[in-house]
């Protein structure tokens, strides 16, 4: 893998990367970066990674390589500038009008939960008990990192002493500028030779024009499966009702008091449109309160933004200016976007299932960012795109077209269709033809180091001017000899929501022969919840679910505690790593394909669908790959790990076309439909 990234920074060719746990992937790609010319970014998707890069990582290559470089590399993390603590808010934050206290309404970077309401006054006590907290850490913090805040603040606090970057007036008009905690970090990472940032800020970065992330020759995308829907995160926008009234009260004493209460006005209609509407994608046009709700929110911040006017360095107060512009101008361009309804633009109603009480929204957000990562992601620099997950079916294509790089010239892989080898996945063998070592055989549509798959042009894509080539690196484990792959093919084909009774007591049974050690991810919380009930009255297991504790509080617990069982949904998919004894079963319900009222997903596959495609194959196929192999891959994280992997859907086993396709997607774990076969492995592990 060093290889081929030091061979991609040479001929500047673009790099997909498959690399299983295990790798040792971070200093695979850490260690030729350093030969680089100028700075080099690391992206990645989750906290956890981006603490071991700058805690662990870095400053262990650090140590190895100043002998050999005459020098000490330098690293710096950059983080959005709504991470750091702002001085020019810390000091008006008990200023702010009470209703941004006690009435504070979740903003996009806050928990999203509620839809808004009166906080009681022991919280605006708890609240102002936080604040002073922040006071004293203001004092003696270096960073402002709100990740070194120990112990934390919740978000509502946080929002009232950070900064997002649309309402930040700039360094030069600021009253603290030279102060300024983000714009330190910015220029850290200016003299970093490693500098490590977050997917989301990298989509931002990409959006504005590229002007936040310093310049550089070699980007390295960890986690890359994850990057186009945070690129999509970050193009998407909302209207709530609570936002509206906020920005009504705060630009108040800007405006005149009939362009205050039009604010208002277009708050409470999109409140009455959000209460009629049925909740999902909207397919035939904005509903009428909605549409005329837009059109009241676009007239009221149209008015209240010319009002307001620019921004000047001798205003009185040009940061609560800036703050009132960005929030208006935000709230203009969404409600513009939704009146256009335009064809590249997906929209939808989200409120709470059963009408009752919680956050209620209109969204929009784009069909694909793949023409957008196309045309900026890869200008001017050579990028090296890695992950767990990247070679779907054991090809890159699916992978690789939605990060925007140009299609292979040879025709991609149907996932409904056989594959030439789904021949050879006979229950009770493990599957031939899968590295299973860094030096692997090629997988079909794979490649080895300097091997190209696809380097076509596309018209106008940058990606493609210099073509990309794709690598599997394999894996250190020995998958057959440490791990089985059980699929209960003899279940009935899952129909309703929930775990149904013949699941449930395939899962007693699996469950009990090992005795505990169990990581369940189901499908949705119905199901986790039907599954801890049944073995909560049917055995003596301490049972887990998510939820019911704070998720790091349970994760420890199932470390801890070896008869335990976890169960919950899809934050465990990706977010646990147990290696050991402490799980040696991983049992999940049904194939994790997107629910129907997912509007991305299902917009997407209606848009392929009328194309003449396959909607389901070129879309929920690919999710659900994605997915079940991040499920699968909790089992084995370490070269002592063995266990078992039970899926409680016969259709991995019985779909023609794409149940070999996802299988494919797996590790070569010994596969097997037999339960004796399974119970029986179970058995032996509980006993050693």
């Amino acid at each position: 893998m060093a290889t081929a990234i030091e061979e991609s920074i040479r001929s500047g060719e673009h790099l997909l990367v498959q690399a299983g746990t295990g790798t040792g992937k971070s200093l695979a790609y850490l260690a030729p970066a350093l030969t680089v010319d100028g700075p080099v970014v690391v992206s990645t998707a989750t906290l956890a990674l981006q603490s071991q890069l700058v805690d662990h990582d870095l400053p262990r290559l650090a140590d190895a390589v100043t002998p050999v470089l005459g020098q000490r590399p330098t690293f710096a993390v950059l983080k959005g500038r709504h991470h750091y603590l702002c001085l020019a808010r810390l000091e008006n934050s008990t200023e702010d009008e009470p209703e941004d206290a006690l009435f504070d309404a979740p903003g996009r970077g806050g928990g999203g939960g509620g839809g808004g309401g009166v906080k009681w006054l022991g919280e605006a006590g708890r609240l102002g008990k936080q604040i002073e907290r922040i006071r004293d850490w203001a004092m003696e913090t270096e960073t402002g990192d709100r990740d070194e805040l120990d112990p934390g603040v919740d978000d509502q606090a946080w929002r009232l002493v950070s900064m997002p970057a649309r309402e930040c007036v700039g360094a030069g008009r600021c009253p603290y500028g030279a102060e300024c905690f983000a714009e330190a970090s910015r220029a850290r990472a200016r003299e970093a030779d490693v500098v490590v940032t977050n997917h989301s800020l990298l989509a931002v970065d990409m959006l504005a024009g590229r002007h936040i992330v310093p310049p550089h020759k070699l980007l390295v995308i960890d986690e890359a499966h994850e990057l186009a829907d945070r690129v999509s995160s970050a193009a998407q926008a909302e209207l709530i009702p609570e936002l509206i009234d906020r920005a009504a009260r705060r630009s108040r004493p800007l405006l005149t008091p009939e362009l205050a209460e039009s604010l208002v006005a277009a708050g409470d209609a999109l409140a009455v449109g959000l209460a009629e509407a049925p909740g999902g994608r909207i397919t035939g046009g904005l509903p009428g309160p909605l549409r005329e709700a837009c059109t009241l929110l676009d007239a009221a911040t149209r008015g209240a933004l010319e009002k307001i006017g620019d921004v000047k360095a001798d205003d009185p107060d040009p940061v609560r200016k800036q703050q009132a512009k960005a929030v208006l101008d935000d709230l203009s361009k969404t409600a513009q976007r939704l009146l256009e309804e335009a064809e590249h633009d997906v929209a939808w109603v989200e409120k709470p299932d059963g009408g009752g009480a919680g956050r209620r929204a209109l969204v929009v957000a784009p069909l694909s960012v793949a023409g957008t990562l196309s045309t900026h992601l890869y200008e001017d620099r050579t990028v090296v795109a890695t992950s767990a997950t990247l070679a779907l079916g054991g090809r890159f294509d699916t992978v690789a077209r939605a990060l925007g790089l140009a299609a292979p010239t040879e025709p991609a892989a149907d996932p409904t269709r056989p594959h030439p080898r789904a021949a050879a996945l006979r229950p009770g063998r493990p599957e031939p033809d899968r590295p299973g070592t860094t030096a692997g055989p090629t997988q079909a549509g794979g490649t080895q180091a300097g091997g190209t798959q696809a380097g076509g042009t596309q018209a106008g894509s940058a990606a493609a001017d210099a073509g990309w080539r794709s690598l599997d690196v394999g894996s250190p484990f020995d998958y057959p000899r440490q791990g089985i792959l059980y699929v209960a093919a003899h279940l009935p084909r899952p129909a309703a929501s929930g775990l149904p009774a013949a699941a449930g007591e395939e899962l007693l049974g699996l469950v009990g022969a090992l005795g505990g050690r169990t990581l369940g991810l189901f499908s949705s919380r119905r199901a986790a919840l039907q599954a801890a009930e049944l073995l909560r009255a049917r055995t003596d297991l301490p049972i887990l679910l998510q939820g019911e504790e704070a998720l790091p509080l349970l994760v420890r617990r199932f470390r801890e505690e070896r008869a335990s069982c976890l169960f919950g949904v899809m934050s465990l998919w990706q977010g646990v790593d147990v290696p050991g004894d402490a799980c040696q079963l991983v049992v999940i319900d049904r194939l994790p394909f997107p629910r129907p009222d997912e509007p991305l997903a299902a917009a997407r596959a209606a848009a392929v669908d009328a194309s003449g495609g396959s909607g389901f194959a070129s879309v929920s196929v690919p999710i659900a790959a994605v997915r079940l192999a991040q499920g699968v891959g909790r089992l084995i994280r370490s070269s002592g790990d063995k266990g078992v992997v039970a899926v409680l859907d016969s259709r991995l086993e019985t779909a023609r076309g794409y149940g070999a396709f996802l299988r494919r997607t797996l590790p070569p774990f010994w596969y097997t439909t037999r339960p004796d076969v399974a119970r029986g492995a179970l058995e032996r592990l509980g006993k050693s």
